[in-house]
């Protein structure tokens, strides 16, 4: 007799509870949104959509290590946003009464943005030295989402940082748990350094070790970005020249992700003036409407086989 599937391996609304969750928590489905009394609500795939700051707040989010930024707050107290605090914690008011939210946490929510909502409204009315560990379930008093409480029009523009001693008020020691975080997240950082020049946001140089990147994230729609990108590519021109190639790209919140691998020996300032003239051409391959050539229909055909998706 063929063995029957258990009622508890079958998929829940049409999706594996052994799979992992679509909202990109790193769990199955079943320990995630399928679980009983988990979330229920609407997976976000573009959480930032709407905000000037989109493409800088996936990058906070997704890959820089050490940064904090002055959120645009449209009324109350002023917050500063930070990629990563102790514990992961998704809001803290610092000893000297300086009040943060997190956007490296884990979450069971599908919306980000609402999260950050939550943890923004929080730190708004915590006190000195209260920590908000993880934005539990809706209670029905949440405050909307990000694009509510903050300016839209507004960019944000990160401050970077070596380590991650700005955790504690100047002047003070870090004990205990702290202490241990602290140093654990120390050590797991990789050099960083944010591009600066015309026309260029949200793009990061990245010293992995072996070799350096530099990870753009694209406001443009991926069915926009990647054509442009493979009229580039056949003519040879997807690159920031010598010591650089274009490695691939991610997806990450509904925004592309191009990827180059480079020169680790050229110091990151040396890739901001190589990366302008990559936007310049990237912007005049955006403005062309005209059908793609064969040669860069394969070259598109070829980027989408060097796509990942991370949310």
């Amino acid at each position: 007799m063929a063995k029957r599937t258990a009622v508890k391996d079958a998929p829940k609304d049409g999706i594996n509870p052994k799979q992992p969750c679509p909202c990109g928590s790193g769990k199955r489905y079943k320990a995630c949104h399928g679980a009983p009394g988990g979330a229920t609500d609407v997976i976000v795939s573009r959480p930032f959509e709407g905000l000037a700051a989109e493409c800088e707040l996936i990058a906070l989010r997704e890959f820089v290590p050490s940064a904090v930024a002055k959120l645009p707050v449209k009324d109350g107290r002023e917050v500063t946003l930070a990629t990563v605090l102790p514990m992961a914690a998704a809001g803290l008011i610092r000893g000297d009464d300086v009040p943060f939210v997190g956007l490296q946490v884990q979450t069971r929510s599908g919306d980000i943005s609402r999260d950050l909502a939550r943890a923004l409204q929080w730190a708004q009315q915590a006190k000195t030295g209260d920590v908000l560990p993880v934005v539990g379930p809706d209670n029905g008093e949440h405050p909307g989402r990000l694009q509510d409480l903050l300016d839209t029009e507004a960019e944000i523009v990160p401050e970077l940082h070596t380590d991650f001693l700005w955790w504690m008020p100047e002047g003070t020691e870090p004990t205990g748990d702290v202490a241990l975080s602290l140093e654990r997240a120390n050590a797991a950082i990789l050099p960083t350094e944010r591009l600066d020049a015309p026309g260029v946001k949200a793009a990061y140089w990245v010293d992995a070790g072996d070799k350096a990147h530099l990870r753009w994230v694209r406001p443009e729609p991926e069915e926009k970005l990647l054509p442009a990108m493979a009229r580039l590519a056949a003519r040879g021109e997807l690159d920031l020249g010598e010591g650089s190639r274009y490695a691939g790209s991610f997806r990450a919140h509904g925004l592309l992700v191009p990827v180059w691998d480079l020169d680790r020996e050229m110091h990151a300032r040396e890739w901001a003036e190589p990366a302008e003239a990559l936007g310049k051409r990237l912007l005049e391959a955006l403005a062309s409407d005209e059908p793609l050539t064969d040669a860069e229909r394969r070259a598109r055909d070829g980027l989408r086989g060097r796509q990942i998706t991370l949310r």
